[in-house]
């Protein structure tokens, strides 16, 4: 049996100890979501659902899992407003993560916009009960922040920077010949007249207004697969339907609760 090099093995080894894992966090008043990247760094996993108690422990049992996963590395979400701006839950968790920092970990921030609404999504179409996917969602958006993070180059030598630009309002127009309740895919064309094809999952009238919540039917630049578009519809000059996308983070979040309302009402008629 050949022996390897002393130089072959101590480079192993050099390898070997720069390997860590990554913990992800969805960090939430209630509950913290935790996921947890394979060692090489290409897969995320969740990990558990931390229930809150407080600062302290909440630091604590962080700081066990990632000892448990022999790391100092944590990917955790920063919610931010469509618009790009920090508000108070994203002051909460830099503050968090400037506990975790004092206790030996390394933190990183991912932009979380739109995290929890693919995972509502996810558990929704998997045909998950409203009251079992209470238990189960902060986890899966972890897993979603974590697999994101892992997506743009994991844990590098330097920390990516965050993309501070922020979203414009984006308008679409229903391409001629199509209606938004004819087809479950519908066509829309943007400013530039490209088309974008969507899957209709719901028309609401919400606060006065009307909106329509849409999922890809395509692959996306901009949009994950399994991410819900909430367009508001508004009337140009000419009094024609147009689709405009929302930049206010409350009016989204709002209209997408209404949303999941309503399936969850047709999913226990459903049953």
């Amino acid at each position: 049996m050949q022996k390897e090099s002393p130089a072959h093995a101590a480079g192993f080894l050099h390898m070997e100890a720069n390997v860590r894992r990554i913990l992800g966090l969805d960090i939430g008043d209630k509950r913290i979501g935790v996921a947890v990247s394979d060692l090489l760094g290409l897969t995320a996993q969740g990990v558990e659902t931390i229930f809150t108690k407080g600062m302290d422990s909440d630091v604590r049992r962080v700081c066990e899992l990632a000892r448990l996963y022999d790391t100092d590395r944590v990917a955790a979400g920063l919610p931010r407003r469509l618009s790009g701006e920090e508000g108070l839950q994203a002051g909460k968790v830099r503050a968090f993560a400037e506990k975790l920092e004092e206790n030996g970990l390394s933190v990183r921030f991912v932009d979380e916009r739109l995290t929890s609404v693919s995972a509502e999504r996810l558990l929704i179409d998997a045909g998950i009960r409203r009251d079992k996917r209470k238990q189960v969602i902060d986890k899966l958006a972890a897993t979603y922040i974590l697999q994101a993070f892992l997506d743009m180059g994991g844990w590098q030598e330097s920390a990516p920077q965050a993309n501070d630009d922020t979203n414009e309002t984006e308008v679409f127009r229903l391409m001629e010949g199509y209606s938004m309740e004819q087809d479950d895919i519908v066509t829309l064309l943007d400013e530039d007249g490209k088309e974008c094809r969507f899957q209709h999952l719901m028309t609401l009238e919400f606060e006065q207004k009307n909106y329509v919540i849409l999922a890809p039917a395509e692959e996306m630049e901009d949009i994950a697969p399994d991410e819900a578009v909430v367009l508001r519809i508004d009337t140009d000059k000419d009094g024609n339907d147009v689709y405009t996308s929302l930049t206010d983070e409350d009016e989204m979040e709002r209209v997408f609760e209404r949303y999941l309302e309503i399936a969850g009402e047709d999913e226990e008629e459903e049953e």
